[in-house]
C-alpha cells in the first residue's frame, strides 16, 4: 500500500481521512504465476494497482487466437475499462505472468472517492491521461512502424519483461507471428 499511497502523494496532498478511505476500500494481495483475475465474458467490478511483477491483458478472437493488449508492470493500473465502465462482461482476459503483488479496488468503491475527496479528480485525469498516451502511441507505432522497429521499441519500454513472458504474449503484443519474431531476435544478434 506504501507504494500506491507515496505515488499519489507525489501528486496530491494526501490527508488522514482520504488516506484511511483508501485503505478501506483495498486490499493487498499476493497473486501465483498464472492467476487469472478477471475472464473474458465475466462481470468485472475490480481494478488493480500493480505494486510487484508482471501482468497482461489480452482477448481471444472468435478463431481462438490470443491478442495481448497490455503488460501491467510495477506502478500501473489493470482492468477492463471497457467493461467497468459501460457495465458490459468483459471483453479482456487479466492474468499473471509472474507471481505479482497488487492493490485490488472494488471499481464503484474506488468511484466514491472523487465525490468524498475531490482532489483526487486531478491525480485520476493524470493516471487516465497517461493510459490514453500510452494506448494512442501503440496504436500508431503498430501503423507506422516496421516490426523491429516495434520489438525495439517494447525492449525499451519493458527492459525486463522478456524474462517473465512467453514468445507468443509479445508476438501478440506486436501483432506480429512467433516466427518473425524469432526472425526479428536473430537478426538483432547479427548486428
Amino acid at each position: 500500500m506504501e507504494d500506491l499511497i507515496n505515488k499519489i502523494k507525489t501528486h496530491l496532498h494526501l490527508s488522514s481521512e482520504a488516506e484511511e478511505f483508501i485503505y478501506s476500500i483495498s486490499k493487498e494481495k499476493t497473486l501465483p504465476k498464472g492467476e487469472i483475475l478477471i475472464h473474458q465474458g465475466q462481470v468485472v467490478k475490480k481494478t488493480f494497482f500493480v505494486t510487484a511483477g508482471c501482468l497482461r491483458s489480452y482477448c481471444i478472437d472468435k478463431n481462438g487466437k490470443e491478442h495481448t493488449l497490455l503488460f501491467a508492470i510495477k506502478d500501473w493500473w489493470i482492468s477492463d475499462y471497457i467493461a467497468i465502465h459501460t457495465d458490459e462482461l468483459a471483453t479482456l482476459t487479466v492474468e499473471c505472468l509472474t507471481e505479482s503483488k497488487v492493490i485490488e479496488f472494488n471499481a464503484k468503491e474506488l468511484d466514491k472517492i472523487h465525490a468524498r475527496f475531490p482532489e483526487f479528480e486531478s491525480y485520476q485525469r493524470h493516471n487516465l491521461e497517461r493510459h490514453v498516451v500510452s494506448l494512442h502511441k501503440r496504436i500508431l507505432n503498430q501503423l507506422q512502424l516496421t516490426a523491429p522497429e516495434r520489438y525495439d521499441l517494447f525492449l525499451e519500454q519493458y527492459p525486463d519483461i522478456e524474462q517473465h513472458t512467453r514468445n507468443f504474449h509479445i508476438a501478440s503484443y506486436l501483432g506480429i507471428t512467433q516466427q518473425s519474431l524469432s526472425r526479428i531476435r536473430v537478426e538483432k544478434v547479427k548486428k
